[in-house]
């Protein structure tokens, strides 16, 4: 047989492929080592079905091994796949000569089979480390000669017979001087266990296995416990904790796709941009950055996505957007609500142990797709001031020391005067006043996050035109306060008249609108601050989009409660002049104007209205106000 020596060059129109593999195709230099574990891979794979053919020998089970030489400045992938012949090295390894390079790399922008395992582009990328490159194989099928290819990074190859015993792929790599961190065993364990530490084949370093193999999201859930998923989990995403709940993913059609989704505790961080789930295509890591797949909703769930039917670009460092993605986006957000719906159903109470984690993703989602709105339409939860240890039925659902409804529950619960009107709040600190005189008639108030809910409660509102949403410190019904009529005194003024024009003298600000009333539940707050719902909204949609918080209107409603003693005190006075120490700011004002002012503070006080400069000046006029009080005796 005579002994295969031949010389040629790489016919491309352009003066070089590698300038441009280098700065157009892959991003970043680490990616080669997948590239080449990963043909190795598809080798081993391709010797054992030609195996089971009986086109080849079988050979011993496979194995990617790699050497790091030191001296000779060399890394060595080896693998004992199927090998190649020189016809099929002529065809696969130089099948750059068919076309330009950019039209070769056009060709694989939009050709529909995966790259992975392909001879070809992925090889080459060994050029960004290498300043020399040398394949040896020897094919599997009987009767062939070992093949030696070698390159130096120009359209030049040397092709050549070489020595190897058995069936298989060494690609060597002579590293450039600036690449010498690949000769570090430290670095190469890094790679593997990023790139491929769940590929099916196992890869050896040193005399030793470095990745995990198996891949849990490729089985069935029913071979899985709660603690593989957990383990699973922890290993992907150490130290953050044990994942409240997974979605196991599975489907081979339209699209072969296997995965396992974990919903995160509650952090407080969330990214909502890039996201944190991992993409695989067969069980080779592409990217952690799916916003293209998985809906903006979803992103910051964690876990795996596996498919070969996701369209990458050419060096599967970026997805490429069309129908089949958006089917997938589908798919995910369909399992993932059928998960939180059986939740629901089978542990009530755990689904609402999770509520608060649960409500960004569901929210969000209901707002921004349609159809996740009609999935999960019974799934959103509210808490509610109904008392949790005493819940009616299945709704409320007491966890937490709390208690949630979903919105038809709360509504069921309303009068038949009152079904239209939804009450919430949002803070039980700064609504407290307002919120305990509902809730002392006897009335259900839902409980709401601000940050999301100032969005999605004029969504709810869209999605069901028939019901009001309202703040407790919006407005106050009827029922709460007092139907006696007031008697008026010889001059036809009654008790809330004077005390409006009081306190509306002693403010002098025409912003504030002033209401007296005579409220009816015991513990009512003196005087109270109230947000017309409509003005509310637009000042904290202000806020939202100047990206600051939302503060005190300046147009709002100064509720005062004329039952209350200190209110009652402040009429027996209002005919006093009596001034109030020795203030240099006000010096005219008398014991009245300074006690209504008082309300007036204590009421902004209550709602977060007062603002860090004016603290001090209260602290100053509480100081002085109880001052005179005491030393009149009052």
């Amino acid at each position: 047989m005579a002994v295969l020596d031949e010389q040629g060059q790489i016919q491309i129109h352009t003066e070089n492929i590698f300038p441009i593999i280098k700065k157009a195709v892959y991003s970043g230099h680490e990616v080669f080592l997948r590239e080449l574990v990963s043909n190795g891979v598809d080798a081993i794979s391709k010797r054992r079905m030609a195996a089971m053919a009986g086109d080849c020998s079988e050979g011993d089970d496979g194995a990617i091994t790699i050497h790091v030489d030191r001296e000779a400045k060399t890394l060595t992938i080896s693998d004992n796949g199927i090998g190649m012949t020189s016809d099929e090295v002529k065809r696969y390894i130089n099948q750059v000569a068919f076309s330009s390079a950019e039209d070769f790399l056009e060709k694989y922008k939009q050709e529909d089979d995966a790259i992975i395992g392909h001879f070809g582009l992925g090889f080459y990328s060994s050029f960004m480390v290498a300043d020399r490159v040398e394949l040896i194989t020897q094919s599997a099928k009987p009767d062939q000669e070992s093949v030696c290819w070698s390159c130096d990074g120009s359209p030049n190859f040397n092709l050549s017979g070489a020595e190897r015993s058995e069936p298989g792929t060494d690609v060597v790599l002579h590293l450039m001087e600036e690449e010498m961190e690949y000769l570090e065993p430290a670095r190469i364990r890094t790679l593997i266990n990023t790139y491929c530490d769940f590929m099916s084949v196992p890869v050896q370093l040193e005399g030793e296995t470095i990745n995990k193999m198996e891949a849990p999201w490729r089985k069935s859930s029913r071979d899985l416990s709660d603690q593989d998923y957990i383990d699973l989990y922890n290993y992907l995403y150490p130290f953050q904790g044990d994942p409240l709940l997974w979605v196991h993913l599975n489907t081979d059609y339209p699209y072969n796709l296997q995965g396992i989704l974990f919903f995160p505790k509650q952090t407080g961080r969330a990214d909502w941009e890039k996201g944190e789930i991992k993409l695989y295509c067969n069980q080779v890591f592409v990217s952690d950055s799916i916003k293209e797949v998985v809906p903006r909703y979803l992103l910051p769930l964690r876990g795996v996505i596996d498919s070969p039917d996701i369209p990458l670009n050419v060096s599967r460092s970026a997805l490429q957007t069309d129908r089949r993605v958006r089917s997938i986006g589908n798919f995910v957000a369909k399992k993932v609500s059928d998960r939180l719906r059986s939740l629901k159903k089978d542990d009530p109470k755990a689904y609402a142990e999770a509520w608060d984690s649960l409500a960004p993703f569901v929210k969000i989602g209901a707002m921004e797709d349609e159809k996740f709105a009609d999935q999960v339409s019974e799934l959103i939860l509210f808490g509610t001031t109904t008392n949790p240890n005493e819940p009616e039925g299945d709704d409320p659902i007491a966890a937490n020391g709390k208690s949630f409804t979903t919105l038809e529950g709360y509504r069921s619960r309303l009068s038949e005067e009152n079904s239209k009107r939804i009450l919430y709040s949002t803070d039980d600190v700064s609504q407290a006043g307002a919120l305990n005189l509902w809730t002392a008639q006897g009335a259900e108030v839902l409980k709401l996050e601000t940050v999301i809910d100032t969005q999605f409660i004029p969504w709810l509102e869209y999605r069901h035109e028939e019901l009001k949403f309202q703040r407790v410190d919006a407005e106050l019904d009827e029922s709460l306060k007092e139907e006696d009529p007031e008697l008026a005194d010889q001059d036809g003024t009654t008790d809330s008249e004077r005390l409006r024009s009081l306190i509306k003298d002693a403010l002098n600000n025409e912003k504030v609108t002033v209401q007296v009333q005579a409220l009816k539940a015991e513990g009512a707050p003196p005087a109270m601050i109230l947000l017309p719902e409509q003005m509310r909204r637009l000042n904290d949609m202000g806020a939202l989009m100047e990206q600051r918080l939302p503060g005190l209107p300046d147009h709002h409603v100064l509720l005062v409660n004329r039952r209350h003693p200190l209110v009652e005190g402040l009429l027996k006075l209002q005919s006093g002049s009596v001034l109030v120490g020795n203030s240099e700011s006000s010096p005219t004002l008398n014991l009245s104007e300074n006690l209504a002012r008082h309300l007036y503070d204590m009421a902004r006080l209550g709602v977060g209205g007062l603002e860090p400069n004016e603290l001090a000046g209260f602290q100053t006029r509480s100081a002085e106000l109880m001052g005179t009080l005491m030393q009149r005796g009052l």
